[in-house]
């Protein structure tokens, strides 16, 4: 027996539930504006609806912006690569950067610097291999119950294509995970630092940059620094890397997702020019 209203009924006949995603982030977008739930909980809410259709290939880090280990690389060369990218965890090839043998955590180095003799590949953890077609969703299941932060995504082919972190799904529910160089209390892309120069994000304007600098970069093409610098560059800079544009010296402070999150901005005439060498891919 239904034990609902007739008033509870007329409203539900006269306001029907949503029947697709569509209108069900409406209503959720209408809930928001009628203060029935927080901003913060509509884009928690609309992204773990929107994620239910993406896959690992969707979000991924494609494979020429990965950064790997080269299993035979001597200690001090692999020290300089994690301490330059500031990752966690990392890819090990062997003879080939498409052949991932395993995964090794940053912190295991230390094991190395006090026992050389220890062989690296002990250090080595299983890497995980999942499709481009694999959903986040799923995926998130997997990362959860297994406690695995990081996985290599393979191309039909049986190729890498990528690699997918538990961050990477997560932003996309949350939004993008805060860093120790996001500062939430300005509106401003530019910052000066200790040492005179600025920090800059990598989604500042260009009009802003020209405004602290008195610089004349080129606004007409590009809105952001970060994709004036690409441009420049052919492809987008990773950490440690600089590139001099309009007498300007970009050096990559922070690198994430396949875009750059901070430069550190200079004059060009204020630092002694270096050879710019791209690594190899």
């Amino acid at each position: 027996m239904d034990r609902r209203n007739l008033f509870e009924r007329l409203i539900e006949f006269l306001s029907p539930g949503p029947d697709s995603k569509t209108q069900l982030i409406e209503s959720l977008a209408d809930a928001e504006q009628r203060e029935l739930i927080e901003p913060e909980s509509r884009i928690m809410l609309e992204g773990v609806l929107r994620m239910a259709d993406m896959s690992a290939g969707d979000v991924m880090v494609a494979a020429p912006r990965m950064d790997l280990l080269d299993i035979d690389a001597p200690y001090d060369e692999l020290l300089e690569v994690v301490i330059h990218t500031a990752h966690s965890r990392f890819p090990v090839f062997e003879d080939r950067r498409d052949n991932v043998i395993g995964i090794l955590m940053a912190k295991d180095l230390l094991k190395l610097q006090r026992a050389p003799e220890l062989n690296l590949r002990t250090l080595l953890r299983p890497a995980v291999f999942v499709p481009e077609s694999k959903g986040l969703n799923e995926l998130l299941r997997d990362f959860r119950s297994n406690r695995n932060h990081l996985a290599i995504v393979i191309d039909e082919f049986g190729n890498t294509a990528g690699l997918l972190t538990i961050e990477d799904v997560l932003e996309e529910i949350v939004g993008e995970i805060e860093d120790e160089f996001d500062d939430k209390d300005h509106a401003s892309g530019v910052f000066t630092l200790a040492d005179g120069s600025q920090r800059v994000a990598g989604d500042a304007a260009i009009r802003e940059v020209n405004t602290v600098f008195d610089a004349q970069l080129p606004e007409d093409d590009f809105d952001t620094i970060g994709g004036l610098v690409a441009h420049e560059l052919g492809r987008v800079p990773r950490r440690g890397e600089a590139v001099e544009v309009g007498g300007l010296r970009f050096s990559v402070m922070l690198a994430k997702g396949g875009a750059v999150r901070w430069f550190k901005a200079t004059r060009a005439e204020a630092v002694t020019p270096e050879p710019f060498s791209a690594p190899e891919a």
